[in-house]
Order: structure tokens, then sequence, then C-alpha cells
């Protein structure tokens, strides 16, 4: 037997239980890892409440999670190009990687760099993957300015480094007690709430070329107001607003590969990003990581650790 996260309802973090479940076994082309740290993710927390029924509806009793990172357990039919022993990173779609066990396609998985901790590791794939497309769907250029929205969270802490990687100049919008931090990486802070349009205008008086928008709250329509043009916003959240304006929504989905990771790992692994890691919370704590995750107020990602 081995220990896993279900929920057999709808509802807030007081659905979520730790049960033992039977020792996955995997299948053709499959691989079986033991888990050594797994990422917590805001649409994991909306799926659970039964937010995107119509987009992601859950099977009950239902899983929980896609990132992870551990130790190759055994392999199934196939399976030639890893080993057991092997430390790799990966993700799932099976909404299973809260657990001590987790099957994956062999294909969905990466060598862990030896640089990369395992909660980095483990918490990399659907921050990484919705930063890496998220950022590539607004295409930052040399001397351009870009606004990101939820600039210390899990995904903006990401997409901040990227568009700065990728030349240009970039605005990252947080909370006084991010400002510090976001300065270390170069990125110029403003602070949200009241005011922030003419802050941003002041930060940019040659004005913004891109936003990327992981929090919502209304940063389409003040991207917007900053006259950025809708094929250069994006927005990870805020799809009726994306609707309404015509404006971008690539996210996790549109990068979701080992190679993407693989990719992510390696830049981890010589210091060109970095992710920060808020808290680790044991298994057996995750109701307290998805009350803290649903504060919005964490710098970087909150990891679990069978």
């Amino acid at each position: 037997m081995a220990r896993a996260i279900r929920f057999d309802e709808y509802g807030d973090v007081e659905v979520l239980r730790v049960e033992d479940v039977p020792r996955p076994v995997p299948g053709p082309g499959q691989v079986l890892v033991e888990v050594r740290a797994a990422g917590i993710n805001p649409g994991e927390a909306s799926i659970r409440k039964g937010l995107l029924h119509s987009r992601f509806p859950a099977t009950f009793p239902s899983g929980q999670g896609s990132d992870f990172a551990g130790v190759v357990a055994s392999l199934g039919e196939g399976v030639s190009d890893v080993a057991v022993g092997d430390e790799v990173i990966g993700f799932v779609d099976t909404r299973s990687s809260h657990a001590e066990f987790v099957v994956a396609e062999a294909a969905n998985l990466t060598p862990r760099p030896d640089g990369v901790p395992w909660e980095v590791a483990g918490s990399l794939f659907v921050a990484g993957t919705t930063a890496y497309a998220a950022v590539g769907a607004v295409c930052p250029r040399e001397g351009e300015t870009v606004v990101v929205s939820g600039a210390a969270g899990g995904v903006g802490a990401l997409a901040v480094q990227l568009a700065r990687l990728a030349g240009a100049t970039v605005i990252g919008l947080a909370g006084e007690a991010n400002h510090e931090w976001l300065r270390e990486l170069g990125v110029i802070p403003v602070a949200y709430g009241e005011g922030v349009l003419d802050r941003i205008r002041e930060a940019a008086p040659s004005g913004v070329h891109a936003f990327v928008d992981t929090f919502g709250s209304g940063y389409v329509e003040l991207a917007l107001h900053l006259g950025i043009h809708p094929g250069r916003i994006n927005t990870i959240i805020d799809f009726a607003a994306a609707e309404k304006y015509n404006v971008k929504t690539d996210g996790n989905a549109a990068a979701a590969s080992a190679d993407v990771l693989r990719e992510l790992g390696l830049l981890l692994d010589k210091g060109l990003l970095t992710l920060p890691i808020a808290r680790v919370y044991p298994l057996a704590e995750v109701r307290d990581a998805y009350r803290e995750l649903e504060r919005r107020h964490t710098r970087g990602k909150i990891v679990l650790r069978p």
C-alpha cells in the first residue's frame, strides 16, 4: 500500500484526505516513480472546488497533482531509456502526483540535474511550462519593456526571469515585501493596487510593449489602457477578459513537454533561473499547504514531501 491524496466531492480543503491505496503498477511505456517532492498549484485548488468543472471535470474519488520529482522504482513493458534508480523530474495528466508513488509516461520524464534541489524539481512543471508559454506568447525582445502581474508568485517569479533572459526590461507587479527580491533579479518592482497604472507609466516613460498576467482581477483591461496591442497580452487566468478583448491565453498546455522541462531544469542548474520555495509541507498537512496557497501571497512555490 502507499499513501495518496484523495477527495470524494467538490469543496474546500476539508474534503482532502490522505488515504492508503494500492501501490500503482506501471503499464507499457510507463514508469513508477517514488515521489520525493510534488508542487501544488492554484489550478488544482480551483478543480477541487468545482470552479473548473466545465473545463476540467473531476471523476470521484479523485487524486490530485501534476508536478513531481523522484526516483524511478520500476519500469513498464517497453521502457528502455530510463533505469530503476534514476532521479527524474516529470509530470502526469492523471491528477495523481500528490502521493508516495506515481505512474508516469516515460516520455514525460527528464533527468534531474544535480544542481536542482528536490523541492525545486518537484514543483517545476506547471509553473515552469506556464511561464515559458506565457512569455513566449508575448514575444519579448531586446530593448522592450514587459510587465508581469503576480511577479513573485510561482509562475510570475519564473516569467520575470524568462523575459529578462530574452533581453527585455521587466516591470514586476508585487507587494512591497517582494520588491527587494525582484530588484535582485534585475526586475523593476511596482506596487499593485490603486494608482498602479500611473506607477507603471512612471516606471516606463517610453511605454510598455507586452504584458503577462498571472493574477487576473482586471489586469487585461489595465494592459489595454497602457496601449498594448491585444496580440502582445497574455493571461493565464482571466479567460472571460481574454475572450472579450481577443488577447492570448497560452499557458501550461502550450508548453507541456519533457523537452521544455529539460530546458528549464538546465537553466536552473546553470544558475540562470531561480525558483523560490515558500514552504515545504509533509503530505499529511496537505490541507494547510492549500490554505497557504489560496491566500495568494506566497513568494514562489509551496511543495509537498511524501
